[in-house]
């Protein structure tokens, strides 16, 4: 059976993107091996899944890798979807941490969504399921 391993986010600068998702969201450093000069292997799971799927951290050292995540952000297309039991919880926890939201909680379909700015160059999604 085929799983999802590792996804990627392309980020401006993986120590602070390293401290985003550690620090403020909440992620818990899986691998952090160094590559030669400034890059490095850094992942990040949730500490509620530390053997679920890995999320890289991976560096925007290329023209395509620029271009993609400037270009998501300035049509405001979040790079990815994280869910969350309890949306207004943390919405209010994240914004207390100093996270920027772009999008306040907002009933989409069967979902409540907020985006918000990871400070390495991408807008990210929260989303809650309705009943």
């Amino acid at each position: 059976m085929i799983k999802v391993a590792v996804t990627s986010v392309f980020v401006d600068d993986q120590e602070k993107a390293k401290q985003f998702y550690t620090d403020v969201l909440g992620f818990a450093v899986k691998h952090d091996i160094p590559l030669g000069g400034d890059a490095r292997w850094l992942t990040v799971v949730s500490p509620a899944d530390p053997e679920g799927v890995e999320l890289l951290l991976e560096p925007n050292g290329t023209p395509i890798a620029q271009a993609y995540q400037r270009g998501l952000r300035e049509a405001g297309i979040p790079v990815m979807i994280f869910g969350v039991d309890d949306l207004a919880k943390e919405h209010e926890r994240l914004t207390g941490r100093g996270v920027r939201f772009t999008t306040p909680p907002t009933q989409t379909g069967p979902v409540l969504m907020a985006i918000f700015d990871d400070t390495c160059g991408n807008l990210v999604n929260l989303q809650q399921p309705l009943g």
